[in-house]
């Protein structure tokens, strides 16, 4: 289908990749119509309603240039359009038994449409796909089928052709199509990684080389800039992460590897640990779950005291992912969870239980006082191992 896309550098928003497709549907549709109308003018004479049969391509002569005029670009190719191009081709198929004559059709007359109906399910494939051509073929070899009131080896390759053929079109567009996202994909990437080098570059030659004489001259003094040379250095090893660690990428089917959300939340005081392989879910998961892991996290910086270590851990277990973000910290005491709520402070329930459970998953929250905490989040990604 043809679906709005981002800018990208030699590739316009409004193109669709299924266009060669749809100006060979315009040529099909105005060959089979020419064809339609020949075969009319060659057997009017044997309809049993003659008048009806020109009424019928007029029908076609009007309706082909209606689907050439919107078929030429994108906004035009509207399923509307496409299924009532499948209703009408098949009501006038059916036609053919009053018009042309039931004894007419039975000695091996053909349907008032002929090949124009052929490119019916032809539409329907480079509109939706596989799925579509198998539909509107078989819909199209039944209405085939029905008027005449037998079946033959003749109509039976009839089927065989309206169906396969649609299926393969509609087999074609959807590689057509995934091939084209692909390189769309691509070239976001290329370009989000160029200005990615650029900035880096930038911050490299500037931000990290003060960051460093800072961390530097502040051990150096001693004292309370000692305490700032040490902020100094963890944002230097966290922005080092940043330029490190690659783009966040997603795949055509806008899933994202979590570990990259994760790994720059890396700190000298905060390890994190994820699989050799990409841990693919999609952006808005990924988005709420390191959302709730700062969190955790954050609470680890604020409560935890000041010597205290965290590990993230993420594990993919095919059908769900689990993070640990675990502490060895003073730990919480019963009940303070839920007095903080009652104070109206909401960041455990809000932004870790509640984006947790939006997201049709489940938290354990392990802890007591001396004994660090462990917050485990279970969120299930419908994968299969």
């Amino acid at each position: 289908m043809v679906r709005n896309r981002p800018a990208i550098p030699g590739i316009s928003p409004d193109d669709d990749p299924a266009t060669p497709f749809w100006r060979g549907l315009i040529v099909l549709r105005i060959v089979t119509w020419a064809f339609a109308l020949g075969s009319i003018w060659l057997n009017a004479h044997t309809f049993a309603v003659a008048w009806a049969g020109w009424l019928v391509a007029g029908v076609m002569t009007v309706w082909t240039g209606v689907l050439t005029f919107f078929y030429v670009t994108p906004p035009g190719r509207l399923p509307q359009l496409v299924i009532a191009d499948l209703v009408l081709n098949t009501v006038l198929m059916l036609s053919s038994v009053p018009i042309v004559g039931p004894a007419q059709l039975q000695g091996g007359a053909q349907t008032i449409t002929t090949l124009w109906s052929a490119a019916v399910p032809v539409g329907g494939a480079i509109y939706g796909g596989r799925y579509w051509g198998l539909l509107f073929g078989g819909i199209t070899a039944v209405a085939n089928v029905l008027p005449r009131g037998y079946f033959n080896i003749y109509l039976a390759e009839d089927t065989v052709l309206l169906i396969g053929v649609s299926f393969v079109v509609g087999v074609a567009t959807e590689a057509t199509r995934n091939s084209a996202d692909r390189v769309r994909q691509a070239l976001r990437t290329e370009a989000a990684t160029a200005e990615r080098e650029r900035l880096a570059r930038s911050i490299h030659d500037g931000v990290l080389q003060v960051l460093a004489r800072v961390r530097k001259r502040g051990l150096e003094v001693g004292g309370e800039a000692a305490e700032i040379a040490e902020l100094a250095g963890e944002q230097e090893i966290a922005l080092r992460s940043l330029i490190a660690s690659g783009p966040l990428e997603s795949t055509v089917d806008g899933d994202t590897d979590l570990r990259q959300w994760l790994q720059l939340m890396a700190t000298p005081s905060i390890s994190v640990a994820a699989p050799a392989t990409p841990v693919l879910v999609p952006q808005v998961t990924a988005g709420e779950l390191a959302a709730a892991v700062r969190e955790a996290l954050s609470n680890v910086d604020k409560h935890a005291g000041s010597a205290a270590r965290a590990w993230v851990l993420l594990e993919d277990l095919g059908g769900e992912v689990v993070l640990s973000v675990r502490d060895d910290g003073v730990g919480i005491a019963d009940g303070r969870l839920a007095a903080a709520e009652a104070e109206g402070h909401l960041g455990v329930s809000q932004s870790i239980r509640g984006r947790i459970a939006d997201l049709g998953g489940t938290v354990e929250l392990t802890t007591a006082p001396g004994e660090g905490t462990e917050w485990e989040l279970h969120v299930p990604t419908g994968g299969s191992r």
